[in-house]
């Protein structure tokens, strides 16, 4: 992304418009970077093979919901005839094209790159082949699996008088054919939907093995047997495609039943406007344009792939079983320190909170050993009196919502606050939300205005004669498989200011109370923006009385206006500003008398960085704050959001550790320029080994386990 500054931007003069568009990146070509950044580990040969392939698939995946949600959404103002301009002065129109100029460019850096890494496959025994490419033995070993095995579930679809055009379902790869009849010489189109749901995208020829894989496309083994679907007919032509539908969608305010409501939005969601539809480059021209009239798309809209279509579908190749020289070192979380027992027990979590506040790192640290640990405890404690959590997104394996149900049973109160809306999880969350009401689980929707998005879990135990509450409040979702993927802290702690906090947050999603103000934590939609904001005024106010002041947020979005206006402030006043954002920037530093003193990099490697930490250095004191929310205005205005203290000087050291880390990484970390590139940061050739925080934080935690357990 090349925006240019204004000149008296780019001049720094002091009454300098903190709105000028040429101040705020497109948050949309912003994203689209912050992709490029995942494409380019796929091409990084220093990175292992197998999880070079993996980042291609994810490269995939991540266009395909940026499509679905965000491009729909600009194609749905442009529908709407909204023309306004953004913070950066594009119009919607002009997003849509910079974003298609992006993507062809995209796309085909990922044609290429999965193209050279097809012989280095093919060298350690991992052949992707084309049907063309087998020898006799293995067609015939491929035919038969078509007789067995494919042919019986697919479904040709003709289209003609009668025979209207048929659904194309989101996301799904089909086969376009023209087909002629010789008797009638009528020519006819037809779909064949490649039925993926039942079958593996790729097709193993023989038996795969420890040391060898070969697959084919299951694409090409229909088209090499169009014959026995149109039997009789002449096949004139086909081509591969696929269609991305708009699959973002609004539930009212007003809504009665907003369980009812969801399910009605799902089923709609099926039937989505055409967003992008993404053609083989082989497929002759006027079967493209039979194809694109009937689907009624704009040129624009209209994506044409050299290689393989719908790379997402690398994962079964990137699973294949052995090859561990072809992947990352294999790596196993540890349990905290201070939630060990003595000579291999469980240790009591409760006890260790009694003691004091207990930060967890994952995935370094056990999720299981930890959140999951702590929620069983909680259950089978006969003192504990409630159970309260939030459910954004959880795993069908998680032990943690089946524990509500456990908590019922032995007579405790279980409250579950299912988000309904959590995106792609919708109908993962209505299952677990029926199941938790059917064994009496007290379950909550929350708001149809606001998503709640808070990670918190309370435990009410009665100790004397009273009781005390346990919390645990994360950065991330309860979810064990992201837990193993996704860096997220945790605060585990008994205090009682938080505690209440949690408690009237809870409260204030299950009966509609507003609280008139929180103790210590800082919580949207009401209260986070403006605590920020006085976070950043107070550090200002510290600098300018001579103090030592630096503001450090690390974030997986920065967003919302009023915020970065924040942060140019700060600047402005000499604060030193150093952001560590995932994805979406939308700040420009290093303008002059802007955001000279502001630094903006990028992590993106073998885990995703997902923790939000909001630091403010002032003198000799820092206040950090961790939780769930990105500055974005979503988070801010239409999300319930929490923001912790950390306020164990030793915890909150941790935190600044694992954050001056993502600063100094240089092996998998980008810096952001002023006019919108993003540079990948070299390692420092006088040092002994570059940096990453990733492995620094795995070798950390493995080593700290291990002293406490030999110790």
């Amino acid at each position: 992304m090349t925006d240019q500054l204004d000149p008296a931007v780019a001049a720094g003069e002091a009454d300098v418009d903190l709105d000028a568009p040429a101040l705020y990146f497109n948050r949309e070509l912003s994203w689209l970077d912050f992709n490029d950044r995942v494409l380019q580990l796929a091409e990084d040969p220093g990175v292992p093979l197998l999880e070079r392939v993996k980042f291609l698939a994810i490269f995939t995946s991540n266009l395909d919901e940026y499509f679905m949600i965000r491009v729909a959404g600009l194609h749905d103002q442009v529908d709407a005839g909204l023309n306004d301009r953004g913070s950066d002065g594009r119009r919607p129109t002009e997003t849509i094209d910079a974003i298609r100029a992006h993507v062809v460019q995209l796309s085909e850096r990922q044609d290429r790159c999965l193209a050279e890494l097809r012989p280095t496959l093919d060298g350690h025994g991992i052949r992707i082949l084309s049907v063309d490419d087998l020898d006799q033995a293995q067609r015939a070993d491929v035919q038969a699996r078509f007789r067995r095995q494919i042919f019986p579930v697919l479904t040709p679809l003709a289209v003609g008088l009668g025979r209207p055009f048929p659904y194309i379902s989101n996301l799904s790869l089909s086969l376009a054919v023209l087909v002629r009849d010789p008797v009638t010489q009528t020519v006819l189109f037809a779909r064949v939907k490649v039925p993926k749901e039942m079958l593996p995208r790729f097709v193993t020829v023989g038996d795969a093995r420890g040391d060898e894989a070969t697959f084919v496309p299951l694409e090409e083994v229909i088209a090499a047997n169009l014959d026995a679907l149109f039997p009789g007919m002449e096949i004139l032509d086909h081509g591969y495609f696929r269609v991305t539908r708009d699959a973002d969608f609004e539930v009212s305010d007003e809504a009665d039943d907003l369980l009812q409501a969801i399910e009605a939005e799902l089923r709609r969601r099926r039937f989505g406007e055409v967003v992008r539809v993404e053609v083989d480059a082989r497929m002759p021209q006027h079967l493209r344009e039979e194809l694109t009239g009937a689907l009624d798309v704009e040129e624009r809209q209209i994506y044409v792939v050299d290689k393989l279509l719908d790379l997402n579908d690398l994962w079964q190749v990137v699973k294949v079983p052995g090859y561990p020289e072809l992947r990352d070192p294999p790596f196993a979380p540890v349990t905290q320190p201070r939630l060990q027992g003595e000579d291999g027990a469980r240790g009591d979590i409760f006890g260790a909170m009694r003691h004091g506040d207990v930060l967890v790192h994952h995935p370094y640290d056990s999720f299981a050993t930890s959140v999951e640990r702590f929620v069983e405890q909680a259950v089978a404690d006969p003192d504990v009196l409630a159970i309260k959590q939030t459910v954004y997104r959880t795993s069908d394996d998680s032990p943690l919502v089946p524990a509500l149900v456990k908590a019922t049973e032995r007579g405790k109160q279980a409250v579950a606050l299912v988000e309904l809306k959590a995106r792609f999880d919708e109908r993962a969350n209505i299952t677990w939300a029926r199941k938790l009401e059917e064994a009496g689980v007290h379950v909550v929707y929350g708001h149809p205005a606001l998503k709640t998005h808070a990670k918190c879990v309370l435990v009410v135990r009665r100790e004397g004669d009273g009781v005390r509450h346990y919390v645990h409040v994360g950065t991330g979702n309860y979810h064990a498989k992201t837990a193993r993927l996704y860096t997220d802290f945790g605060l585990f702690t008994c205090d009682p200011q938080i505690a209440a906090d949690v408690a009237d947050m809870f409260n204030f999603l299950t009966g509609f109370a507003r609280p008139r103000r929180y103790r210590k934590v800082l919580v949207a939609p009401a209260h986070l923006r403006d605590g920020i904001l006085r976070e950043i005024d107070r550090t200002i106010a510290a600098h300018e009385r001579g103090e030592h002041a630096r503001i450090v947020m690390k974030m997986n979005a920065l967003v919302d206006k009023r915020c970065i206006r924040g942060l140019y402030e700060a600047s402005r006043a000499g604060v030193p500003v150093d952001l560590n954002i995932r994805g979406v920037c939308c700040l420009v530093p290093g303008v002059p008398g802007v955001s000279e003193t502001i630094r903006v990099t990028s992590v993106v490697g073998r885990f995703l960085e997902h923790s939000r930490v909001f630091a403010f250095e002032r003198g000799d004191e820092t206040t950090v704050y961790i939780g769930s929310a990105d500055l974005m205005p979503r988070n801010l205005d239409t999300r319930v959001e929490l923001l912790t203290p950390i306020e164990d000087p030793n915890l909150r050291a941790d935190v600044m550790d694992a954050v001056e880390r993502c600063l100094a990484d240089d092996t998998n970390a980008w810096t952001l320029g002023p006019h919108g590139g993003w540079t990948r940061i070299s390692a420092d050739p006088g040092r002994p080994e570059p940096r990453s925080v990733h492995r620094e934080m795995m070798v950390g935690h493995t080593a700290r386990a291990a002293e406490t357990t030999t110790g």
